[in-house]
């Protein structure tokens, strides 16, 4: 794909997104940032942004290829990818098919505890307002999604789940939780935008149980890049390692 990369449009806590030349696509760089705690535990880690950008041109390639609409066009190379450009819904969908992380904390539920069916949660995406859990009548009322499209939203993420479960069990990866976002693009259609990487998904070794994500960096312990790394090796096909060029 021929465009010309632009000024920036805006950036977020691990991610550039520039304008190009054709006002209906983006570019996305990612940075190799990464923040938990609502941003307040922050650092920077080589090749970071390198392994999530591969992995999720991976992730939206296969969800795309079972019929999930997404932003994703192409990457050009890792590190960088061109994508629709996307009116961003400020929800964060968080699905949930083993209990861990915040929702033990808040809710009686046991650590390694399955949900079946899944659980949705959805969040409003504020730092200013910190992010507070959300339902329908909210969401509403603030205006920010219709009914139509929550209902959209929710089908589109049972079917990512479903899709990403059986992805990930393949390759020797349990998939306890994700987090997602939507967007309309220029014709109203809902989209999944953003990323989907060990940025935004809990994953962990099939054999181990250890986890293979952004909880590593959560917990302050070592191994972080190795694990984002691992999971690139676990989920790319020789010929994704070749027409990407990936450092495996």
């Amino acid at each position: 794909m021929n465009v010309k990369i632009n000024g920036p449009l805006y950036s977020g806590k691990a991610k550039d997104v520039l304008m190009t030349d054709d006002p209906e696509i983006v570019a996305v760089r990612f940075r190799d940032d990464i923040t938990a705690g609502d941003g307040e535990k922050k650092d920077t880690l080589e090749m970071k942004g390198y392994y999530n950008s591969v992995i999720s041109a991976k992730i939206f390639e296969v969800l795309e290829g079972a019929g999930v609409p997404t932003q994703y066009l192409e990457l050009p190379e890792p590190g960088c990818m061109l994508a629709r450009k996307l009116d961003m819904i400020p929800i964060e969908v968080i699905l949930r098919n083993i209990a861990a992380g915040s929702i033990v904390r808040r809710f009686p539920f046991t650590e390694g505890q399955k949900f079946r069916p899944p659980i949705i949660q959805m969040d409003y995406k504020s730092d200013e307002h910190g992010d507070p859990m959300l339902n329908e009548d909210i969401i509403l009322a603030l205006g920010i999604a219709t009914r139509d499209e929550i209902s959209e939203i929710r089908r589109m993420t049972l079917k990512i789940n479903d899709v990403l479960v059986e992805f990930f069990r393949e390759k020797g990866i349990i998939l306890p939780d994700f987090k997602l976002e939507f967007g309309r693009d220029s014709s109203g259609r809902i989209r999944l935008g953003d990323e989907v990487s060990p940025d935004t998904c809990r994953l962990w070794d099939m054999e181990t149980g250890k986890p293979l994500d952004k909880d590593i960096f959560r917990r302050g312990e070592e191994g972080v890049v190795s694990a984002y790394r691992r999971v690139a090796e676990m989920i790319l096909e020789m010929e994704d390692i070749e027409r990407w060029n990936v450092k495996i």
